[in-house]
């Protein structure tokens, strides 16, 4: 059985402008490589020979960088957006997906073994997994507790507050497809909503590893501070 996966990087990368002013987000340069290439050489590392990636009006750079994926040792095939199709909405448009699939976005940096979730999720017989990652940040504000007169009865000065966090990569069991409205901009969000309203079971498995969205111009450049010292655990070399 050949694993597939679908990357998604048809998005604008408005959050990290004025970079993406420049490329599209997942060509953007971390240390000798695009975003992209290493999420690719992770996928091939894990076994998924088969990759497509959805994309917009940057087609042709993306193609003419990547093309079919002979020099990945992969395949690589590409679905084009004529108009924004949000992240899950490009899945309507790819005809011959397996019975189980992953995607992910193009704009992340993670040690995540990509097999393991992908087993995981079959051995479970799940219709929808998300890898999750748990992310403490500081509050910079003193938080009030009031009762319902509105007098304080709590007070925490700056706290840490600690979330569990889609990671933007997720497997799928095809039947997904029927909760996915054609040629419409359709979010994760959207079919998150959607599917909670069903009382459809949706799976989330902790990753207690390294993540890292780089759609914000301060991760990005904490990306390639990072990316360094991080190169043979997420390139495996």
């Amino acid at each position: 059985m050949t694993k597939r996966a679908i990357i998604l990087a048809g998005g604008k990368g408005t959050r990290l402008r004025p970079f993406t002013k420049v490329f599209p987000k997942p060509m953007m340069p971390i240390g000798a490589f695009t975003i992209l290439e290493i999420v690719i050489k992770q996928l091939r590392f894990y076994g998924f020979k088969h990759i497509t990636i959805t994309v917009n009006d940057q087609v042709k750079l993306i193609k003419a960088f990547f093309g079919n994926g002979s020099k990945f040792n992969t395949h690589i095939d590409y679905t084009f957006e004529k108009k924004p199709l949000g992240t899950m909405g490009p899945l309507k448009t790819i005809k011959d997906l397996p019975k189980n699939f992953l995607v992910l976005n193009g704009d992340v940096l993670t040690d995540l073994n990509f097999h393991k979730l992908y087993t995981h999720h079959i051995k479970n017989n799940n219709l929808f997994t998300i890898s999750s990652y748990k992310r403490t940040e500081l509050i910079d504000y003193g938080l009030l507790e009031t009762d319902k007169k509105d007098s304080l009865i709590k007070f925490v000065e700056k706290p840490n507050k600690t979330y569990k966090m889609s990671m933007g990569i997720y497997m799928l069991e095809k039947d997904i497809l029927k909760y996915i409205p054609e040629k419409k901009h359709f979010g994760f969000d959207n079919l998150m909503y959607k599917l909670l309203k069903l009382k459809k079971r949706i799976k989330v498995k902790i990753h207690n590893g390294y993540w890292l969205d780089i759609g914000r111009p301060n991760d990005y450049i904490l990306a390639t501070k990072e990316f360094k010292k991080m190169k043979k655990k997420l390139l495996h070399v």
